[in-house]
């Protein structure tokens, strides 16, 4: 790590990753990698790879997770809560002003297809994601076995639930092969458990007013805050995972918003940077949109302070006692099948994400859905054109079409 990073210049990287990262947590990675290592060299590749890699066996937004704990361990949690703030700020920004637009749009029926091609893309860039995981962790005949296990399980049995399984059995496979790391001088685990009881606290704590407060619309913000809280505290594997889960609660059961106001929504936060949770803030302003602007704003607010919160609690309790957990030789170990399995998940849900794009399209959209996605792979992968191009290379052809 690097010595006295000034605040300054540490966030002004936050931000600029803030408008610039594309694709979702899988994607993420890659330009942190360039950024906060090739660049800046804030922390090792290594030392990037192991706190993404917690960040996954965690409940919360891993991208999220990942700049925040680099933050809290360049200068602790001062850092950390400013770099949440301004990784988060622009595209719950853009987010809460698209969510006033579509309303708009559908109280008008407008169209939205210039969209189309925007969901290609964002599989295109966890696609790169997944290639540049691969070409990092995957070196040996037993990672490779791991990878494609952890890849085809996923695939079959799509739960978020089913994340850390794969990941924390991968890590059990792999810490078997302890000998083969040099010993270390055991340190002592000193658990700090206060944001452990943190999370858990505001999680009851929510919960009871939420139940209080259930048959009294004008608090219907509080409830807003409990229900991303409690989504937040429970779902693994990112935006991703969490869609589902949300379309479940608030389309479904709730009818806060229509199915097509949430899938418009969902088009949108893939063609943003920045993390994909920020669609919370769409989901809680059209939730009090009975509320006027000031019920709208403020109920996009408790609705990212409920998804945000509870990943960064968990994820400050564990990064303060993972330096030591590594002094032990098969926590060391465990990483190598912890990141072989991740790199399949990201795999998989490159896959994954591309289904629901060819169902019930005929050949030529398929063919050219592929072609998109594999154009942004290349682009990215083998260009130095910014994602935002990109991105905006696919609203512009969308437009055309």
């Amino acid at each position: 790590m690097t010595d006295k990073v000034r605040y300054t210049d540490f966030l002004r990287d936050v931000f600029t990753l803030s408008v610039s990262c594309f694709g979702g947590p899988q994607a993420h990675l890659a330009h942190f990698h360039r950024l906060l290592v090739e660049e800046r060299k804030y922390i090792t590749e290594e030392e990037l790879v192991e706190v993404n890699a917690l960040g996954q066996v965690l409940p919360g937004p891993t991208s999220t997770q990942t700049l925040t704990a680099i933050a809290y361990r360049l200068r602790g949690p001062n850092l950390a809560y400013l770099t949440l703030l301004i990784w988060m700020l622009p595209s719950v920004i853009i987010m809460t002003s698209a969510a006033m637009l579509i309303a708009h749009f559908q109280a008008k029926q407008m169209s939205l297809n210039f969209t189309r091609f925007i969901q290609p893309m964002a599989v295109g860039f966890v696609a790169y994601g997944a290639y540049f995981m691969i070409s990092k962790t995957v070196k040996r005949v037993r990672t490779i076995i791991i990878m494609l296990l952890a890849a085809i399980v996923s695939f079959v049995v799509q739960t978020p639930y089913i994340f850390p399984v794969i990941l924390l059995t991968a890590g059990c496979i792999t810490a078997f092969n302890y000998k083969m790391h040099p010993r270390e001088p055991k340190r002592k685990v000193e658990v700090h458990w206060a944001n452990l009881f943190l999370w858990v606290g505001v999680l009851v704590f929510a919960a009871v007013l939420g139940a209080l407060t259930k048959n009294n619309p004008q608090l219907l913000p509080i409830r807003l805050f409990e229900n991303f809280y409690r989504n937040g505290s429970l779902v693994f594997g990112g935006g991703q995972a969490l869609t589902p889960m949300l379309y479940t609660e608030f389309v479904e059961f709730k009818k806060y918003l229509s199915a097509e106001e949430f899938l418009s929504g969902y088009g949108l936060v893939q063609a943003l940077p920045g993390p994909n949770y920020s669609f919370s803030s769409f989901i809680g302003l059209l939730s009090m949109r009975a509320f006027g602007v000031q019920g709208e704003v403020f109920g996009a607010i408790m609705a990212c302070g409920g998804i945000f919160l509870p990943g960064t609690f968990l994820i400050f309790f564990m990064i303060r006692v993972w330096d030591r957990l590594k002094s032990f030789r098969a926590i060391r170990a465990s990483l190598e099948g912890i990141l072989a399995a991740n790199a399949g998940l990201v795999a998989a849900a490159a896959l994954i994400l591309f289904m629901p794009l060819v169902v019930n399209e005929p050949l030529k959209n398929i063919l050219l859905y592929a072609a998109v996605a594999l154009a942004t792979v290349a682009i990215t992968a083998f260009t130095r054109v910014p994602s935002w191009a990109v991105v905006l290379a696919g609203l512009v052809l969308g437009l055309v079409v």
